[in-house]
Parts: structure tokens; C-alpha cells; sequence
């Protein structure tokens, strides 16, 4: 037989046929035989020059049975073509993972859920085998809540959603949640169909919270608000309801698009505002507990799920700019007054101080006009002293009742703050609240002797005086009435008939200035005078005596003829 000669260039073709059949072969997912089992590890041939070694753990469940046996075909990864030994690299597991990459990628881009095992923790979260491809589950996209512990859901074969691919860098991941979330809302969908508004059901109190509880009803949680849950006030629902407690509630409201369902507790009870005018009628007295205190008031129970407003101006009669919770305490039982019942708002209007007699009431009636009474000196201000008196009220002395003789301004510096002095009351206003007072009407009544020898015929209202200002001010100027020691104070508003000239800074001490007596009370000594009441009444003479409004004469005619006829008297 004549010998083949084989020359060097059909070994070179021969060769490079050899590179390219590997390069083909190296990356790719091939078909092997499997011609001899090793203690763990399977012999494959894949058709190269030389077998290939794969654990038979590769294998999973087939390689651990024996189900793997000399003669099965197999599907290998080839890793490399020949390593350091001669061998081919053979991988079963890169070739699963490959495989799983195209289906999961399918099934990536369908949407559609893929099945996974949970086998290990790591940092952040998960590891998942999506049949071969390792997949990373975040702890957040395990379940819709948190959950501590996560071995019921360890090596359990349950289907996930895909969120992220990367084949470039071998990335996975998954999320457990999407696939509840949305058999959840299938579900929440399917419940709220068979719910109606008005509905009463039974649930389970599942979460409580600040503003009030979450209740199951069966696959769905319903809100139930803390207003809702009783007639009567309810601090924290927790008063209420514990968790587990199986309760009854009424569907209030459905939301249909977002699922969101309100219940409550107190519609199936009897409305306690129901004929509420009748059971608290207007200035009848009741006893109530307070419940809550505010900046503007204290609320009181007046029966469960009854409450009605103390606001802070009704709560005492004396005691002004101060915070309710220096009056009443809660839990305190008070009595109180109705007010004002409002059914439509459900509002009842309450007084404290109602159920008390009014101070200024019960000082007038101790203590009438022209009586003396005794008391310490609280307050000292430009126009006066405030003289604390029995029943936590104030009396006040002005300037012009302080002294006869001294000026107001004088005599203010005689007292001082804690002086226990003695006045006559002058005059008490039980509606505006206020005490007139006087210390110089204690002193001998100059006013009779001076009306003796007043030209005028005496003091009585509606005379004529002449005065000269002793002191101006800001609010009036205080006069002497001549010929005595009698003082009065005549207010900025009654300084003239004309508001422009109505300022004090027009007179002067020293000045001699007439006035009408607009009040005289020879009881209290008090006296009140007045110029625009005397140009007034001068104006008026002067129309009567010299002109009327249709006899062509000005104002300024007939006033000068009045003036004139006075002076020629």
C-alpha cells in the first residue's frame, strides 16, 4: 500500500480547521455523552479531542439519584476547549443558567411571572434560583409588610415578577411583593363588589394607630376613624379597642376606584343629639365632667357622647386673660349653665360663671350709692387709683374725686400701691362691669356753702358756674369752682360744641372758663360739668329770643344780639 504523504501545507489547513471547530465550540451550549462515571464526577464527550470532567452535583436531583449513567446525553457549557491537563472544561450549571437566561429574558418581556426558590440571605436581601440564574430579591419587594421572620418562605418553590435584567453583568431582580400586591387588588376588587355602604359586618381590629384603627374584613382593611368609633370623646382609640378583637361596624363610605373603605361604630347607635333642645334647655343648670382643655375654653361631658364648650369668657366673672386650666382641672365635676344649643352643628354653649351670683350685682346690692367701703390700693395709673373690694372686684377712683382742694395730679402722689383707704361709692354700672369711687366726698361737702354765693342761684343741674382750670391733660382739664374749694373734672369731649376745638391744649391753668351742671348728687357730692352743654343751651336762648330759622338773620347775628343782651343785664 503506497505510504500518504502529508505535506506541510495540508498541515497548516488541517490546523487552522482544528482553531476555528474550537472557537465555535467554546461559549456555546453543546450536546455531550456521558462515557464514564468517576466516584462524583461524570466523563463527557462533546465530540473534541478530549472528555471533559462535571461534578455530578451539577446534575441537581439526577446527578444525586443515579438517574445520570454512562451512555446519557447530556447538555454542557463549553468553558474552554483544553485547559493546562488536556481536558476539556465542561460546566452542567453555566449551561442550566444559560438556558434559564432565555427563558426568563422571554418571559421578562411577556410580564409575565416566573417560579424561583428562596435559598440564602445576603446583604439588603435575597438570593433566588430562577431555575439555574441566581436572581437578587431586595428585602422590601418580599412581602407588602414587613416581616421578621423569613424561613416559611425558605427553599419554597413560589412564583415571582422580574423587575430588572442585565445579562452584561449577570443581574437579576425580583420582586414577591408585585406578585401579592396584585392578587391582593384582584381580591380587594372581587370583596368590594359584595360590599355596600350602610352595611354591618363583622371585623377583625387589625392595627391601631393615633388617628384610629384598621379592622379586616375578611381580605380587605376598612378604616375605622377615631370619631367614629363612639358618641363620646375618644382620646386614642386604644381606650376602645385592642388588637385581635373581633367588633361589629357599619360601612359609612366605599371609594370604588381606590378601594378605601370607612367604617364606624357609633352609627349603630342611637344619635344622643337627637331632641337635644328639649333635654338641655336654655339657663338650666347641669352637672358635667371636663374632658379636654384648650386655649379658648374647657369641654365638658354632659352625658356619653354629649359635650358642650365652656369658652374661656364664660368661666369667671373676675378672673380675665387667665388659661382655662387655672380654673377647672380635668376630670373635674363642675356645675354649669346652657347657654346655647345649636342641634344642626351639634354645639352646646356652656357658662361657668353663670352658676355663680354676678359680683358687681351682689357689690351693689351690699353696698349702694352713697356708701362707704374700705379696701387696698391694687393699681396706680395717670388718670386714677383701682381699689380692690369684696368679691374679687376693682373700684376705681378718678383724679378730680381724690381731694377737694389739691389738683388730681397733687393729690395722686399721696398714695401708693398696698394703702388700705376708705371710699364712698359713687356709682356702680353692673353691665359695663365698673365702680366709681370717691375719696374727697368723705371730707366736709364744700358744694352747699358754695352754692350760696354762686351768682348763678346755687349748684344744681342745669346751672351756670364759673370755673378756673387748675390742671390740663390729655382726656379734659380739671377746674375750681369759684368762690369754694370744689373741684370737677370736665371731659376732652366736653370742652366744646365744635370737635375741632374739643383739645385741652386750648386752655391754661389760671384760666376763667364758665360751664353748665350737667349732673349734680348732693348724696354723693359728685358733679359734673360741661361747656358744650352751655354753648348749647345758649345757642338754643338765642334762636328763641332773636331769630328763627325763617327770618333771614345768620347764626353769627342772632348769637352777638344774645351776647350783647346778656352783658347789658
Amino acid at each position: 500500500m503506497a505510504q500518504q504523504t502529508v505535506t506541510k501545507d495540508d498541515f497548516e489547513s488541517m490546523l487552522l480547521d482544528s482553531f476555528v471547530d474550537n472557537d465555535a465550540a467554546e461559549g456555546t451550549v453543546v450536546k455531550g455523552k456521558v462515557v464514564a462515571i468517576e466516584k462524583d464526577l461524570a466523563i463527557i464527550d462533546v465530540g473534541l479531542k478530549t472528555e471533559g470532567r462535571v461534578p455530578l452535583k451539577e446534575f441537581g436531583q439526577a446527578g444525586r439519584d443515579g438517574t445520570i449513567t454512562v451512555g446519557s446525553e447530556v447538555e454542557v457549557y463549553v468553558d474552554r476547549v483544553e485547559n493546562a491537563m488536556g481536558e476539556a472544561v465542561l460546566s452542567r450549571e453555566k449551561a442550566r443558567r444559560e438556558e434559564s437566561w432565555v427563558k426568563l429574558e422571554e418571559k421578562y418581556n411577556a410580564n409575565e411571572r416566573v417560579e424561583g426558590t428562596i435559598f440564602n440571605q445576603v446583604k439588603g436581601g435575597f438570593t433566588v434560583d430562577l431555575e439555574g440564574a441566581v436572581a437578587f430579591l431586595p428585602r422590601s419587594q418580599v412581602d407588602i409588610r414587613p416581616i421578621r421572620d423569613i424561613a416559611p418562605l425558605m427553599n419554597v418553590p413560589q412564583p415571582f415578577q422580574i423587575l430588572k435584567m442585565d445579562k452584561r453583568r449577570g443581574n437579576i431582580v425580583v420582586s414577591r411583593r408585585a406578585i401579592l400586591e396584585e392578587s391582593r387588588a384582584e381580591q380587594r376588587s372581587e370583596i368590594v363588589q359584595q360590599l355596600e355602604e350602610g352595611q354591618v359586618v363583622d371585623g377583625v381590629v387589625k392595627n391601631i394607630t393615633d388617628y384610629g384603627a384598621f379592622v379586616d374584613l375578611g381580605g380587605i382593611d376598612g378604616l375605622l376613624h377615631v370619631t367614629d368609633i363612639a358618641w363620646r370623646r375618644v382620646n386614642h382609640p386604644s381606650e376602645v379597642l385592642t388588637i385581635g378583637e373581633t367588633i361589629k361596624v357599619q360601612i359609612v363610605r366605599i371609594n370604588h376606584e381606590s378601594h378605601r373603605i370607612s367604617l364606624g361604630m357609633k352609627q349603630l347607635q342611637a344619635d344622643p343629639w337627637e331632641g337635644i333642645g328639649a333635654k338641655y334647655p336654655i339657663e338650666a343648670k347641669f352637672t358635667g365632667r371636663v374632658t379636654n382643655i384648650t386655649d379658648y375654653g374647657a369641654f365638658v361631658e354632659l352625658e356619653p357622647g354629649i359635650e358642650g364648650l365652656i369658652h374661656v369668657s364664660e368661666m369667671s366673672w373676675t378672673k380675665k386673660n387667665v388659661h382655662p386650666g387655672k380654673i377647672v382641672s380635668t376630670s373635674q365635676e363642675v356645675e354649669v349653665v346652657v347657654l346655647e344649643v345649636d342641634p344642626d352643628k351639634r354645639r352646646i354653649s356652656l357658662g361657668l360663671k353663670q352658676t355663680l351670683q354676678n359680683p358687681w350685682e351682689a357689690f351693689a346690692e351690699k353696698n349702694p350709692v352713697g356708701s362707704t367701703i374700705e379696701g387696698e390700693v391694687k393699681n396706680k395709673t395717670e388718670f386714677g387709683l383701682f381699689i380692690g373690694l369684696e368679691g374679687d372686684v376693682d373700684g376705681m377712683v378718678h383724679l378730680s374725686d381724690l381731694d377737694w382742694q389739691k389738683s388730681g395730679e397733687v393729690a395722686l402722689e399721696d398714695y401708693n400701691r398696698g394703702d388700705m383707704v376708705k371710699a364712698k361709692v359713687l356709682d356702680v354700672d353692673v353691665e359695663k362691669e365698673r365702680i366709681s369711687l370717691g375719696i374727697k366726698q368723705l371730707a366736709a361737702d364744700d358744694l352747699a356753702d358754695s352754692s350760696a354765693s354762686n351768682e348763678q342761684g346755687g349748684l344744681r343741674k342745669n346751672a351756670v358756674v364759673t370755673t378756673e382750670v387748675v390742671d390740663v391733660n390729655d382726656g379734659g382739664i380739671e377746674v375750681r369752682i369759684a368762690d369754694s374749694e370744689v373741684t370737677a373734672f370736665i371731659r376732652r369731649a366736653d370742652l366744646s360744641r365744635d370737635r375741632n376745638d374739643q383739645r385741652p391744649e386750648r386752655f391754661a391753668k389760671g384760666d376763667k372758663v364758665d360751664a353748665r351742671v350737667t349732673q349734680y348728687d348732693r348724696k354723693t357730692g359728685r358733679i359734673q360739668l360741661s361747656i358744650k352743654a352751655l354753648e348749647i343751651a345758649e345757642e338754643r336762648e338765642a334762636v328763641a329770643n332773636f331769630g328763627s330759622s325763617d327770618s333771614g338773620a345768620s347764626l353769627g347775628d342772632i348769637l352777638g344780639a344774645a351776647l350783647k343782651g346778656r352783658d347789658d343785664k
